[in-house]
């Protein structure tokens, strides 16, 4: 680590490289994991879909923990894809780590309006320990862009129209081969949805999100860049290596 300082409430780890952000944050949830199982008979972990964490779920899919003690869900997935698409982000989720370890259950969410009220009634039965997540070129958190995000949204999920930049981003990231091809909408779990979680981890690295890095810790909290929300969390900690917090350089964070 070259570097921790904190934003409000928010601490901020700055790394040489992503390959050390993630497995330094794989490292950390591990540790908070082996943590709360010592004292409760369940974990629940929420995880983010995206090429930006691939070193963190690398590392973490090889930990020794007692899987079969944690529940696992996603954040956010598109609607109108088929079943078994390769775009789809509980398929990217099975073949990162779902697929990989023998978790006590995965809850797969199925890019329809009948997630709302299923997986609302999921999170309530199983109250949120941790979430594992990425922030958008957009600084956006799961799809809540910058049109739709909402600090004190009465929904859990809900459904939303993507914002022109997270679907370009998507193209950039190559999870699509063209504009056309990125779904207009998406489920969502929503912000307050994901801040309700006990402890927070999200793992930011590359050049692509320094501007959102700097949003995120140097802009006013608002909605406008929705992840300022993690700014008022009282356990999140958000790993960036040198690309993503290249603009941080020389000032006072």
């Amino acid at each position: 680590m070259i570097r921790k300082f904190k934003k409000d409430k928010l601490e901020v780890r700055l790394y040489e490289d992503r390959a050390a952000s993630g497995s330094d944050a794989a490292r950390c949830v591990i540790e908070k994991v082996q943590e709360l199982l010592a004292v409760q008979p369940q974990v629940n972990i929420i995880f983010a879909a995206a090429p930006s964490q691939n070193e963190f779920l690398q590392a973490l899919r090889k930990a020794p923990l007692e899987w079969e003690r944690i529940n696992a869900f996603h954040m956010d997935e598109y609607i109108g894809l088929k079943g078994n698409a390769p775009e789809r982000f509980g398929s990217f989720l099975y073949n990162a780590i779902f697929g990989k370890v023998p978790f006590r259950s995965v809850h797969y969410l199925n890019g329809n309006e009948q997630d709302i009220t299923r997986y609302s009634d999921l999170l309530t039965q199983y109250p949120t320990d941790i979430v594992c997540m990425g922030i958008g070129e957009n600084a956006h958190i799961a799809f809540n862009d910058p049109p739709v995000a909402d600090f004190n949204d009465p929904y859990r999920v809900k459904v939303v129209e993507l914002d022109e930049a997270c679907r370009i981003q998507q193209v950039n990231d190559k999870c699509f081969a063209t504009f056309a091809d990125v779904p207009t909408h998406a489920i969502t779990l929503t912000i307050p949805a994901l801040m309700a979680a006990r402890f927070v981890y999200c793992i930011v690295p590359g050049p692509t999100k320094a501007n959102a890095v700097y949003n995120t810790l140097h802009g006013e909290l608002r909605e406008s860049v929705p992840a300022t929300a993690l700014r008022e969390h009282e356990n999140a900690i958000m790993f960036i290596d040198q690309k993503s917090g290249s603009l941080l350089a020389g000032l006072d964070v």
